[in-house]
């Protein structure tokens, strides 16, 4: 089998390993731009050894954002900016991504430091859409029902997003259909009542992430890989569960999806999320073998040996990690001394790499 350091093939592009920097919003965009910040923290985890690094979500559209901090890729002018991280990261041997992503409901919110729910208007929050219209939880905005042409506009708003990201130099495109998001929301019969061709059946409720995959996988280009983030489950009776998963994950592999980002919850406020090491593992390992596509595996994934197991073992193709590597910028470094791997540091910092070691 292979290891975390082993490199993995993706149609046309080789990652140097299988640690990917798990999307992380950073809520210090402003008018959604890149900044200095977004530079330094994606490039500190490139310097850092991963293999991938992903953006925050980025939205698709200026109602899509999280939160007024939020990065865009909206316009032509939010994508030049991008450049110069995609060629920093890239040069230090890093593959670039980026999750393209709309909030639906679980939009116009207060970043987590601020406080949580709904931002205010004259605050610089908007009007929010979803599939229904009724609100994630009572103190967050309470969304308008889309139509027919909101839903062709979302469509569209996703594939300009990811013409665009290729354009500056993204290797991997990842649709956002999780954590009560916008894609997510249509999925779940828990967030989506519609009675109309995009509501009430499972082929109806995932017509939309479909139709959004298969904008997106026809501007990318053929030979880079298109990733997808779903939420296997709500965690909750009755809503969207791990066999769905397998049977979207399936339609989406057709569609010419390359990997199944398997994340859970995010899209009932009162689910019980028993919440422990590799909790979510058992997703990946359940759409890998049941759909046929890799899969990543994200949660609570903390040690090198944790991580190598997890790839060892078959339960996926590669480990996305989020707050280990907000604590820890040059984790797989370090990964790779305690388990035995030989991989290339950065020159600069050869004089503090184990005897031997060759710079890049």
């Amino acid at each position: 089998m292979p290891h975390l350091f082993e490199p993995l093939t993706l149609r046309g592009l080789t990652l140097r390993n299988r640690i990917v920097v798990s999307p992380m919003c950073q809520y210090s965009a402003h008018e959604g731009f890149v900044n200095d910040w977004h530079l330094v923290h994606l490039a500190s985890r490139a310097v850092g050894g991963a293999g991938l690094v992903f953006t925050e979500a980025t939205a698709v559209s200026p109602e899509g954002r999280i939160s007024p901090e939020d990065l865009g890729i909206w316009d032509e002018v939010h994508a030049a900016p991008f450049e110069r991280v995609a060629r920093f990261v890239k040069g230090e041997g890093a593959a670039f991504g980026i999750q393209l992503a709309h909030a639906g409901r679980k939009a116009s919110t207060k970043r987590p430091w601020d406080g949580h729910g709904a931002v205010a208007p004259e605050e610089g929050g908007w009007p929010v859409i979803a599939p229904s219209a009724a609100p994630f939880a009572d103190n967050y905005p309470s969304p308008r029902e889309m139509t027919l042409d909101d839903i062709r506009r979302v469509v569209d708003a996703f594939a300009q997003a990811a013409y665009r990201a290729r354009r500056v130099g993204f290797d991997v495109a990842e649709v956002h259909a999780a954590h009560g998001y916008l894609l997510h929301e249509f999925l779940s019969p828990l967030s989506n009542t519609r009675t109309d061709e995009y509501g009430g059946s499972f082929e109806n409720r995932i017509r939309l992430c479909l139709e959004v995959t298969q904008a997106v996988r026809t501007v990318w280009p053929e030979d880079l890989p298109l990733f997808v983030r779903i939420s296997a489950t709500d965690w909750t009776d009755g809503g969207w569960d791990v066999e769905q998963s397998v049977e979207l994950a399936r339609r989406l592999s057709s569609l010419g999806v390359d990997l199944i980002d398997c994340s859970t919850g995010g899209n009932v406020w009162t689910a019980t999320i028993p919440v422990e090491p590799n909790f979510q593992v058992p997703y990946a390992q359940r759409i890998k073998r049941d759909a046929g596509i890799a899969t990543g595996a994200v949660g609570l994934i903390t040690t090198p040996a944790q991580a190598d197991a997890i790839i060892r073992e078959g339960h996926a193709d590669v480990v996305l990690l989020a707050r280990e590597l907000l604590r820890d910028p040059y984790w797989p470094l370090r990964a790779a001394r305690e388990l035995g791997q030989q991989v290339e540091w950065p020159s600069q910092y050869l004089r503090a790499a184990p005897a031997g070691t060759a710079g890049r």
